[in-house]
């Protein structure tokens, strides 16, 4: 059996009989976890072995853990910051920011690597123009090139674990002050005006062998009347073709309410595949799991497959060796340092 296209998460610490059966659906590629998920390192382990033991190939695990407030597993593991402290870091010590974003990508992959999952949904590369309710703190910088070089570093770090980085969300989610979760957010600059800012660090990502990106669900008027992970405008003409990415595409939650005005949850799912998404994401609404593994029947090329398979872990680790490991010890001093940093200037 091959994977799918589908990407579903589920209810709680421990895999049910009807999940289990669901995930055995051709149609699915993998789970998403979520903070309602985790309990304890050795509950998360007990988790991630009982999905890939469904299903050969192994069903893909995936997480969003980028630091800050976006970080679902927390006990046990280190609190990253949010990558803003990055960005002010590159402000006052270029070559340091360098060292420690690489420190905490190699952090990030190493600690979720240890529990099976396959890769996190990290780094985020939007742009912070300021305004984004959804994007804030965990934008870098609001310079291209320093949000290019700083998440270079964090997929270097990410790579050298043995994770595929992620890079979201494309072509740039940072402009408009609209949340996605709950609302259908517009971008209304024109092609050239995201060309010479907000796509930069995802060519930065993309020259460097970046392994997927995550489109936006937001509508870039300009251009095309739908949003981009419904695009193929974006993903095809621009994503494939101008900026070369051979990459896998994964769509961010089709449940979210920019997604839900665009029909059905199988419709929805349809016009991504459509558009290019290799990976779909449906989430936190079991209801359109089944209704889409019922009435969607998409059949994925070789090439997409091929894709999906390279999201697979390349690293192992054991999290009770972890803290005797020297890169461990020297990451998580830098967080430490960083943390501290941070609370000085608070205080300030």
């Amino acid at each position: 059996m091959s994977l799918g296209s589908i990407m579903l998460d589920i209810e709680g610490l421990y895999l049910l009989p009807h999940e289990a059966e669901r995930l055995l659906d051709p149609m699915v590629a993998g789970v998403i976890l979520f903070s309602r998920n985790f309990e304890s390192i050795e509950q998360i382990k007990q988790l991630t072995q009982a999905i890939h033991d469904l299903r050969h190939p192994r069903l893909l695990i995936g997480v969003d853990h980028e630091g800050g407030r976006v970080q679902r597993f927390r006990e046990g593991f280190t609190r990253l910051p949010a990558m803003r402290a990055l960005g002010e870091l590159y402000d006052s010590n270029e070559a340091v920011s360098y060292e420690t974003s690489e420190k905490i990508g190699w952090l990030l992959a190493a600690e979720l690597l240890a529990v099976g999952v396959d890769f996190s949904f990290a780094p985020v590369i939007d742009l912070d123009y300021g305004g984004s309710k959804v994007i804030g703190d965990r934008a870098f910088h609001a310079d291209p090139v320093a949000v290019g070089n700083l998440s270079f570093h964090i997929m270097k770090g990410m790579r050298q674990a043995g994770m595929a980085a992620v890079a979201k969300h494309f072509p740039g989610h940072g402009y408009i002050e609209a949340d996605t979760h709950s609302e259908v957010a517009v971008d209304s600059r024109s092609l050239v005006d995201i060309e010479r800012h907000d796509l930069q660090p995802f060519l930065r990502l993309i020259e460097n062998g970046l392994d997927a990106v995550m489109p936006a669900h937001v509508i870039y008027s300009q251009m095309d009347q739908n949003p981009a992970g419904f695009s193929q405008y974006w993903l095809q003409e621009i994503l494939r073709k101008q900026c070369h990415f051979e990459g896998a595409i994964i769509s961010d939650d089709m449940s979210m309410q920019a997604a839900t005005a665009f029909g059905c949850a199988a419709d929805r799912v349809r016009q991504a595949l459509q558009a290019g998404c290799d990976l779909v994401l449906v989430c936190n609404d079991p209801i359109a799991a089944d209704e889409v593994l019922s009435n969607v029947h998409w059949h994925s090329n070789t090439l997409s497959h091929a894709r999906l398979i390279r999201l697979h872990a390349h690293g192992k680790f054991d999290f009770s060796k972890l803290q005797y490991d020297p890169l461990w010890q020297a990451a998580v001093t830098s967080v430490n340092q960083l943390n501290q940093s941070l609370n000085q200037q608070s205080l300030l």
